[in-house]
């Protein structure tokens, strides 16, 4: 089992920058596919961005790349989203996701473990 849990979430300004943190817990996830995702109030959970098992690709959603950046820290076996330029339609609930099996996934249904995500809200 792994338990996940993000944080760094808040209340940003647009323009603004937040780092998200997951952290885990109970297996290392340094050879796990690792991914985050979010909702927004009314929407369904859509992908934000993934890294692969070995830490040496990552694949973004169009709407975040350029602006989001996923990364891992094995010895602290932590996974991290740092999010630039943030607008208000970045505004939802982040989740992060552990993969056991895939090289880098990005459908919901592929992930194994959840965290229980955390709000990030942008003001305009």
């Amino acid at each position: 089992q792994v338990q996940l849990v993000e944080s760094g979430g808040g209340l940003v300004q647009a323009g603004g920058s937040l780092r998200l943190s997951c952290a885990a817990s109970g297996r290392t996830v340094s050879r796990y596919a690792m991914g985050w995702f979010r909702q927004a109030p009314g929407k369904e959970r859509e992908f934000v961005a993934a890294l692969s098992f070995s830490g040496g690709s990552t694949y973004y959603a169009d709407s975040v790349k350029g602006r989001f950046s996923i990364s891992r820290d094995n010895a602290k076996n932590t996974v991290y989203l740092q999010m630039n330029s943030l607008k208000p339609e970045d505004t939802a609930v982040y989740y992060c996701a552990a993969d056991t099996r895939r090289y880098m996934p990005i459908r919901i249904m592929d992930y194994d473990y959840w965290g229980q995500g955390t709000q990030v809200t942008v003001s305009s």
